[in-house]
């Protein structure tokens, strides 16, 4: 069985970062990613808000300088997925992947997030084409159209309230009567004379060939149906945190994301938590990047302590 100093697992912004920090103190690491590194920042088509790059960047351009920056150093990575983890103790653990186990002292979860969707037909194939689950990413690729949002909480509400700062209209789109938000971001909707309350209602339909051009939606009461005219649907239905691999002893949350301290550490001794898994309010490349930052230097010194 192989054995690491530490096992990442999740190639986005956090576990890169992390890893990078990690093989720079001398630790040997390996990074587990079934897919190609990046993270939820490959379904990003351009990013604006990440510093030093002042015009923007393309998601899948700054995965590769993320990637290109570890080449140097021996990182092992396996091409494979987590099924679970066995926590025996501090510095001894077995990380079970689909073809075979390997041992780490610590590990480091950065396996982030599964955006919600609404389960439409074409919904994946408009992704970076229109439909976003993310209003501070892309509102701006949408400035001056109309857009519509989905959901009633929180995050839509205040995601839509965000939108409307930056595009000409926006269908906030809401299965209920009644919004589940507080009453201030109801209130601050209510407020906002480019914000189109459309309740009782869901999408059922995406329109556009290559881009989205609308969106169907279908009144619940009586069955009635509308099309609206918008380039771009933000969806704020959740997001699943993906941590069923989780040892069993390890502390989540309600909605089964991984509190930490501020040290990224968990209730684990030697695990910690990083980027969009963690349960923490702001998801932001950036955020990842510290998050991974601040682990690696954790487990860096928990490993110097054994």
């Amino acid at each position: 069985m192989q054995s690491f100093d530490t096992v990442i697992i999740g190639g986005g912004p956090a576990g890169m970062t992390a890893a990078l920090y990690l093989l720079r103190s001398g630790a040997s690491v390996a990074l587990v990613e079934r897919l190609a590194p990046g993270g939820q920042i490959l379904t990003t088509e351009w990013i604006e808000n990440y510093p030093g790059h002042p015009k923007g960047i393309k998601g899948y351009e700054l995965a590769d300088l993320m990637a290109d920056h570890l080449k140097e150093y021996p990182l092992v990575t396996l091409r494979n997925e987590v099924r679970s983890i066995e926590h025996h103790g501090p510095g001894r653990n077995i990380v079970h992947l689909d073809e075979f186990p390997v041992q780490a002292k610590a590990v480091v979860i950065c396996s982030g997030v599964a955006w919600k969707r609404l389960g439409l037909e074409r919904e994946e194939y408009f992704v970076g084409r229109g439909v976003s689950y993310c209003a501070l990413c892309d509102a701006n690729f949408f400035k001056g159209q109309a857009v519509a949002a989905v959901g009633g909480g929180n995050t839509a509400l205040e995601e839509s309230l965000y939108l409307a700062k930056i595009v000409k209209k926006v269908y906030l789109i809401h299965r209920r009567d009644a919004f589940r938000a507080d009453k201030i971001f109801q209130k601050r909707v209510q407020d906002t004379p480019n914000i189109e309350c459309v309740m009782h209602s869901v999408p059922t339909e995406l329109l556009g060939e290559t881009e989205l051009q609308g969106v169907r939606v279908t009144h619940l009461p009586d069955g009635s149906q509308r099309i609206l005219d918008i380039a771009g649907l933000f969806v704020f239905v959740g997001s699943e945190a993906l941590t069923n691999f989780v040892p069993p002893a390890l502390s989540l949350s309600p909605s089964r994301f991984i509190p930490t301290d501020q040290s990224m550490a968990t209730n684990l001794p030697g695990i910690y938590a990083a980027g969009d898994v963690r349960d923490k309010h702001c998801r932001q490349v950036a955020t990842a990047v510290g998050d991974g930052a601040n682990a690696a230097q954790s487990a860096s010194l928990f490993l110097d302590s054994l």
